[in-house]
């Protein structure tokens, strides 16, 4: 089991090598490759997927068939449709890797099963949404107060990482921009 879980756990709380050892008995290993579809919108969300490697994204298409990626998820992120998993119910989004990546997958039935045993890792899971509803919240206000040249700029100086790693068409839908809109605004920014 890769040590980064353990790590990103135990920025959270406090946790044994007893403990991790038994917690990651309830987690599987998945080496998506490149462009691989780990969940299709109408289908269940059976996985919770922490990235040990690699980059996944969410995404929807819009009802003029356009995919639009609402969230990316690189080292150390979790990714799911979270309502489809929690309630059993059709996803609303897909899973797919961007790029060959290297995935650890708890279902959620084995979840509820170390959160029980493990109360401790309810706490994890609550500090770990709150982070990621917070940034949700500031994703969805700089969308209402940047212009996208603005959401641009303020995206690749806050993560430069992404810039490098993302294809252009998945980093235009993710900012909700055309490819071409991308390519004029990279290019003012190298003159």
């Amino acid at each position: 089991m890769p040590e980064t879980l353990k790590s990103h756990i135990s920025k959270f709380i406090e946790i044994s090598e007893e403990e991790f050892a038994a917690i990651s008995g309830f987690f599987q290993i998945i080496n998506p490759h490149k462009k691989e579809t780990l969940l299709m919108a109408g289908e269940v969300c059976r996985f919770n997927y922490f990235v040990v490697s690699g980059c996944l994204r969410l995404f929807f298409i819009d009802n003029k068939g356009t995919e639009k990626t609402v969230q990316f998820a690189i080292e150390n992120w979790w990714l799911a449709d979270y309502f489809s998993f929690q309630a059993r119910k059709s996803a609303e989004f897909g899973i797919q890797a961007v790029e060959k990546s290297q995935v650890l997958a708890i279902d959620y039935f084995a979840q509820e099963k170390m959160l029980a045993q493990f109360p401790k890792m309810e706490r994890y899971f609550r500090l770990v949404h709150q982070r990621a509803h917070a940034a949700s919240q500031l994703r969805t206000k700089y969308f209402y107060d940047f212009s996208r040249e603005d959401l641009y700029h303020h995206f690749s100086n806050s993560f430069p990482e992404f810039i490098q790693r993302i294809p252009q068409y998945l980093l235009a839908s993710y900012l909700d921009i055309t490819p071409e809109y991308l390519s004029e605004l990279r290019a003012k920014n190298i003159s």
